[in-house]
């Protein structure tokens, strides 16, 4: 039996793979934003998701989904002060507004999800498309899942479309100039550079899709 939405119990089981996945891409992400950035987005996000999926185990699923991002965003904004965690905390904070009252997120929900998650990392960090941010990664993530949930997709196609979209924008900040923080300063030097904050986008939205499809296979197995 397919998975056709993601509830309270999966949502912090969704954040134990996250931080398993952040703290597996710690030195890689170390190594990407340290070409032009100070390096510390590795650790940031690895101790990031790590706080927050030991915040929501603690919590528990009686809490819902609304809470349990909320609790995720306050978490992280505390743990990792940085700008990358103050803008993935904002995102959190800005998607548990959009599913306040839901018992599930399908492909609907989560399209709310990921467009007001983009909506609150571009206002929080004043970037908006091309500027070779997570922004590029975002905007498509939550376009492709409003087209998808427009025409009925299943949870599980609609996310490995907006995965592979993500996958295709960030390869296109390669071409990008980087336009904000320390990244700014590099200019030119940055073309060619895979954006570090776009690959924590496709990071969250490759691994939500997959876990999707792996929880279906397990229900159908």
């Amino acid at each position: 039996m397919a998975m056709t939405s993601i509830n309270a119990a999966d949502l912090i089981e969704l954040f134990k793979t996250w931080k398993t996945l952040f703290a597996e891409q710690r030195e890689f992400l170390i190594a990407l934003d340290g070409k032009v950035g100070d390096s510390d987005l590795g650790i940031t996000m690895s101790k990031a998701f790590a706080a927050a999926a030991e915040a929501l185990e603690a919590e528990g699923e009686g809490a819902g989904i609304a809470k349990l991002l909320r609790t995720a965003g306050a978490t992280m904004a505390r743990t990792a002060p940085s700008t990358m965690g103050t803008l993935t905390a904002t995102g959190f904070l800005r998607a548990s507004k959009a599913v306040e009252g839901k018992d599930v997120l399908g492909t609907a929900e989560l399209a709310a999800f990921w467009r007001a998650y983009r909506d609150g990392v571009g206002e929080r960090g004043k970037a908006k498309l091309g500027d070779k941010t997570l922004i590029d990664v975002l905007e498509p993530i939550a376009a492709t899942l409003e087209a998808q949930a427009s025409r009925g997709a299943s949870l599980s196609e609609a996310l490995k479309v907006a995965a592979d979209a993500a996958d295709q924008a960030l390869e296109a900040t390669k071409s990008m100039v980087a336009q904000h923080g320390k990244a700014a300063a590099f200019q030119e030097k940055t073309v060619g550079l895979q954006d570090a904050g776009a690959t924590v986008g496709c990071f969250l939205i490759r691994r939500m899709a997959d876990f999707v499809t792996d929880r279906s296979a397990g229900r159908e197995a």
